[in-house]
């Protein structure tokens, strides 16, 4: 009788220890439990109205935005020429698959692909089939085979005022649909890395621009591309806190032509050899006005010398550098004030050649109103 009953003896103390184990790991957990109370919320539904600003202008730019990859040849001294890759960014001008991005994007590339993302995870590689490029003014325009995509809306960046708030969209380092905020720090006349393009009027701003950006739009509150990114200052080669874009005008001004001619026909005055006046130059060299664009030697041929103005007659020493003074002060254009070479480069974006002007200047200290006829400089053929 007890060897029958072993068994069943056993097999009650394995269920108890079975059951003594349960209990005790559940009242452990349950130990846990009661003192680390998670407190969980639904998804965010409501946003800040400057975040929902961002979300409204980030969703409806991004899918027209796109990374562009170019493929250079390297030479190695010991294996010869090696193939390299660049990215940058670019944006969509025109639903005929036509896109707006920095020159030294696609500078010296044997061949340049595009990858559009219309949305998350949906992306779609074409070939570029044409480049136009203007390199003195560090702008191309690629053109792809395809058709009503989304684009951006261009605004106007003849107005731009320090401290406004700006976000810039692209690719930082191949991480596609990147969006970063900041405002606008200055305006300046900035010069590009080999010393080759200024940009006058650049917009300096402090929102996260790196490699890869290059190219991307920077826009303004409305979601309006203001500027074209394109440079950083930083010794890293990362995001200091000081990018620059190239304002949008600039290329507005120019696009058709590149598109249409496949070189740039930009107003020229024919300045020729200048000097930026300051109150001190003035000053020495006892001028009725402070400030102004000094006529040294205008452009011979050029549209200022075929309209009259005159340069100097006065021989004297800018620096080291030998020059005549005493010629005509030109002080505003078609009424806008005129303080340097970059106003009137800023003013004559907008025009075109064969266009009429009206100078104001001084001339002695007479103050003259001259209209001139706009030359034509082309370039980038």
């Amino acid at each position: 009788m007890r060897r029958s009953l072993r068994p069943v003896a056993l097999a009650f103390v394995l269920a108890g220890g079975f059951l003594l184990y349960t209990s005790l790991r559940s009242g452990y957990h349950g130990l846990l439990r009661g003192h680390v109370r998670l407190v969980e919320a639904a998804p965010q539904a409501r946003y800040e109205p400057g975040e929902m600003d961002n979300i409204h202008i980030y969703r409806r730019v991004r899918p027209a935005v796109v990374n562009i990859t170019s493929q250079i040849i390297q030479w190695s001294f010991l294996f010869g020429p090696q193939p390299a890759s660049g990215q940058g960014s670019g944006f969509i001008i025109d639903p005929n698959g036509y896109i707006l991005t920095n020159y030294h994007v696609i500078r010296g590339a044997n061949r340049l692909r595009v990858t559009w993302t219309p949305a998350r995870n949906q992306s779609r590689t074409f070939d570029v089939q044409f480049v136009r490029s203007a390199p003195s003014m560090d702008l191309a325009v690629v053109k792809i085979a395809a058709t009503r995509l989304p684009t951006v809306t261009l605004g106007d960046s003849s107005n731009l005022q320090v401290g406004q708030k700006v976000l810039a969209i692209g690719n930082p380092f191949g991480l596609p649909g990147t969006m970063t905020r900041g405002i606008i720090s200055s305006i300046r006349t900035v010069r590009e890395p080999g010393g080759r393009v200024d940009i006058v009027n650049a917009i300096q701003t402090d929102a996260a621009i790196n490699p890869g950006n290059s190219g991307g739009p920077l826009l303004n509150s409305q979601g309006q591309v203001i500027g074209i990114n394109t440079e950083i200052y930083a010794a890293t080669g990362a995001n200091v806190g000081i990018g620059f874009a190239i304002p949008i005008n600039e290329a507005k001004a120019v696009i058709h032509d590149l598109i249409t001619t496949g070189h740039v026909q930009r107003p020229s005055l024919g300045l020729g050899q200048y000097i930026d006046l300051s109150p001190s130059i003035a000053e020495q060299l006892n001028l009725p006005v402070q400030y102004g664009v000094l006529l040294v030697a205008p452009e011979r041929g050029g549209a200022i010398a075929h309209a009259g103005l005159r340069g100097g007659t006065q021989p004297g020493y800018y620096g080291d550098t030998p020059v005549n003074f005493g010629g005509d002060i030109i002080t505003a254009l078609n009424g806008q004030k005129v303080e340097s070479r970059s106003d009137l480069s800023r003013l004559l974006i907008s025009k075109k050649a064969g266009q009429t002007v009206t100078l104001t200047l001084y001339r002695g200290n007479r103050k003259l109103q001259i209209p001139v006829r706009l030359g034509r400089s082309v370039s980038d053929e």
